[in-house]
């Protein structure tokens, strides 16, 4: 999951959208389609999804059964996975066949939407997580931003489109898939390894990141992922003889991993900016408060200003937009209260400006603690260490198509008027990843709005507005029409 903040704005330019009309006569859902999404959401949050104890495939036939019942043939639905629990869905909706040149037909659009759940221990709800609660306003339940109700986005719009007998321009394929937030089995990759002729696609969106931002209850910007850094998780091992506590040495497991911590938090990564985030910076200044606006303005200029820079870092969500972060997460060292350390661990987790590789990282980290007695290893998403990480970079952000981003402001004039779209750079991770690893444009675009300050994604309580919920559901009926008009 993509976390959002107002502080990782990355913009290409603010693209404004003209008012298309009063807020009030914004189309709505449908009742008939208001039921449906509900019972489906309804279905989704009650079936555990989590990776310790709960089921992908069960989320997975539950989407099967409502598409089977909305008139998709089988053959359509494809469950492909590795085990019995981790079976992903990739729903194919027909388009034209031949519209594209020379009789040729359009690529499909992908949409992959991750179906699994982080824990959820009802001891730490106030509500079960595991049971769509409607509330003041909210639906709460695991799953409820993060993002079981974009995937309801989805499904349900495809049931509506095929009720009302709609022919894209082009196949659009919807992949549910695994493992996003964790375990061993995730999806996306598995589909692009093992079923690679269901993601064939001219480009990738994803509802997982992206999406409207609230404040005060009204809509106030549409945020579009267009790029994000890599995530990697680095062991860092300090070994020795050990030995008895009475008898202390000064090659102490725990003080040489300290000392390679203490270079660490001393030692930010230098300031990197790309397109994305230099454009994004250079319109923020403009509107920003007087202070910040200069502080900005020294970030921007050439050679900068290490005193603004250091000024403006000192907000986290403003550093990390700036620069790759690694941060010391997980310690654990020594065996006996009584004997010197034979060993000391920490997990040291970064998040990788694109352009860079993962060992590039961990070279870097080697040079800074400079001490050839510490071992820093790769950890990967399975939880397997490797002497090396991966050495291949990510890639740049792809550029914003006018395909996708028209028919968006589009239809975000027509549910949001006035408010601007704007392309971000996520300090977080996606599936989206995997897509454009394997040469895909992809695109975090979501309809769910979420309040700045009521981010719950991974939290206790998780809950969604009930309105955002069903206006998100015609936000993905009206741009997928949008995107596809034949």
């Amino acid at each position: 999951m993509l976390f959002k903040t107002h502080h990782l704005i990355a913009a290409f330019s603010f693209l404004t959208v003209a008012v298309a009309a009063d807020a009030q006569s914004a189309p709505q859902l449908p009742q008939q389609d208001r039921v449906l999404a509900r019972q489906i959401f309804k279905e989704f949050i009650e079936t555990n999804s989590e990776d310790s104890d709960g089921s992908v495939t069960a989320v997975a036939e539950v989407a099967r059964k409502e598409l089977l019942a909305g008139g998709f043939a089988p053959e359509d639905l494809i469950l492909a996975g590795p085990n019995a629990l981790k079976q992903n869905l990739v729903v194919r909706y027909h388009g034209v066949a031949g519209s594209g040149p020379s009789g040729s037909k359009l690529k499909p659009i992908l949409i992959i939407g991750h179906i699994d759940v982080v824990e959820a221990r009802r001891a730490d709800w106030t509500l079960d997580p595991y049971t769509l609660t409607e509330k003041d306003g909210f639906f709460y339940g695991r799953g409820t931003q993060d993002m079981k109700s974009d995937d309801v986005d989805v499904v349900a719009s495809f049931i509506r489109l095929k009720r009302e007998g709609y022919v894209p321009d082009r196949d659009i394929v919807l992949a549910l898939t695994a493992d996003e937030e964790g375990g061993k089995s995730n999806g996306v990759s598995w589909l692009l390894k093992n079923r690679p002729e269901l993601m064939v696609a001219d480009y990738v969106l994803n509802p997982d990141s992206g999406g409207v931002e609230l404040r005060h209850g009204k809509a106030t910007e549409m945020d579009v992922e267009a790029t994000e850094k890599t995530y990697a998780d680095f062991v860092l091992t300090a070994r020795n003889r050990g030995g008895h506590s009475s008898l202390p040495r000064p090659d102490n497991a725990i003080y040489e991993l300290m000392h390679a911590l203490e270079k660490l938090e001393a030692t930010p990564f230098p300031v990197e900016l790309n397109d994305v985030t230099r454009a994004s910076l250079a319109e923020v200044e403009k509107i920003t408060a007087p202070e910040r606006a200069a502080n900005i303005r020294g970030v921007l200029a050439t050679p900068q200003d290490a005193a603004a820079v250091a000024a403006f870092s000192k907000d986290p969500g403003d550093s990390a937009l700036l620069r790759t972060t690694c941060v010391a997460t997980m310690l654990s060292g020594g065996h006996a209260p009584n004997a010197l350390p034979a060993e000391a661990q920490a997990n040291v987790n970064c998040r990788i400006l694109p352009g860079h590789s993962q060992e590039e990282v961990r070279q870097t980290l080697v040079k800074l603690f400079a001490d050839p007695q510490l071992v820093v290893e790769y950890k990967s998403d399975a939880g397997g260490i490797s002497a090396e990480a991966p050495g291949r970079a990510s890639l740049p952000p792809p550029p914003p198509r006018a395909d996708v981003f028209v028919p968006l402001r589009q239809v975000t004039a027509e549910l949001w008027p006035g408010i601007p779209v704007i392309p971000v750079m996520d300090a977080g991770a996606s599936d989206s990843v995997y897509t454009m690893q394997a040469g895909l444009p992809s695109y975090g675009i979501g309809g769910v709005g979420v309040a700045y300050d009521d981010v719950r994604a991974h939290g206790r309580d998780e809950r969604v507005g009930v309105e955002s919920f069903y206006t998100s559901v015609e936000f993905y009926y009206l741009f997928l029409k949008a995107l596809t008009k034949p």
